[in-house]
């Protein structure tokens, strides 16, 4: 956590890349601004369990390692940051335990997204190869963020499931996953995605350890709204989660840098242009509300985006709250 220039506390402050992007110069880009941590986020939606099976064959690289290692003599925190129940729950079980998966709001078992939280044994080998996977995360600090599937009402809604909320869904998950990996890595704790259907707190308690993570992807799909309506429309959602989770480790995970989002997840990758005066407005706004953690997706930034449009500059996000 970097110190302002008025002796002041900084956020500590984050970039997230896809697995494919990370380099030396990526890394020395980072460092040479005084971010704290490289954040992996292999690409998400329907293709996340591949892009996760991918970065974990590129994981048992020594290239890879390497890179990882550069990184962490560097100073920085390395985090992995993934959408991870499609591969925690694989889709090849749904024929001989249909009952793993989750009811669709039409009554039928499907194996497209999450699974059942309320069945007992789709828990415990989701917890398990939680825990598996938390292990095969290279250089990985002791936060992980394994977030349920990429979408809108992708719960289930058996009738043991059909009262619990999304959040509850993922509060039930969550609270397993931690429990199983502390079995490895006691000091482990675990990112509460509050995105799409669980920006709701959940009723369920979350097991200390569990901490919120804010990512406003609808700010960027949804109607626009001046600022005035925005801010208040956020802190009516931050306070009651906050409420639920507290403030420790709380952290914002944002869109400025991400190029993905504005290329429309489609390569090329088109010019990126930072809207430098509504980042540093936002982040100052988030660390006063009590964040003290804010990251930001920079994907779409590698070696081919330089190729086609040359460098870019990350100092602004780092100068924001100076």
């Amino acid at each position: 956590m970097s110190e302002t220039k008025k002796g002041r506390r900084a956020a500590t402050l984050g970039m997230l890349i896809h697995p494919d992007e990370l380099s030396e110069g990526w890394i020395d880009r980072l460092v040479r601004c005084g971010i704290d941590v490289l954040g992996i986020h292999p690409p998400g939606g329907k293709e996340a369990p591949e892009t996760l099976r991918s970065l974990l064959a590129r994981i048992g690289t020594p290239r890879f390692r390497e890179l990882i290692d550069y990184a962490r003599a560097q100073g920085l925190s390395v985090e992995y940051e993934l959408h991870a129940a499609g591969y925690l729950m694989p889709k090849d079980l749904f024929e001989t335990h249909p009952h793993y998966f989750r009811m669709n709001e039409a009554g039928e078992r499907v194996n497209d997204w999450n699974f059942c939280v309320s069945d007992p044994e789709a828990l415990d080998l989701f917890a398990k190869r939680a825990a598996e996977l938390a292990l095969s995360l290279y250089g990985s600090d002791s936060k992980f963020y394994f977030w349920m599937d990429d979408g809108h009402d992708l719960h289930c809604h058996c009738p043991k499931c059909c009262g619990l909320s999304p959040s509850d869904q993922q509060m039930i998950a969550l609270n397993a996953m931690l429990r199983e990996i502390r079995k490895h890595i006691p000091q482990a704790k675990m990112a509460y995605l509050a995105y799409y259907d669980s920006l709701q707190p959940p009723e369920i308690v979350p097991a200390e350890g569990i901490f919120l993570e804010y990512a406003p992807m609808e700010k960027y799909t949804a109607k626009k709204e001046d600022a005035a309506e925005r801010i208040a429309r956020e802190k009516a959602m931050i306070g009651p989660l906050a409420e639920r989770f507290g403030w420790q480790d709380a952290k914002v995970l944002e869109y400025w840098y991400d190029n993905s989002l504005y290329s429309r997840w489609k390569k090329p990758p088109a010019k990126f242009v930072l809207q430098e005066e509504t980042m540093v407005r936002e982040m100052r706004e988030y660390q006063a509300l009590g964040f003290d953690s804010l990251a930001t997706f920079a994907c779409f930034l590698g070696e081919d985006y330089e190729l086609l449009h040359g460098d870019f500059d990350v100092a602004p996000f780092a100068a924001a709250l100076e």
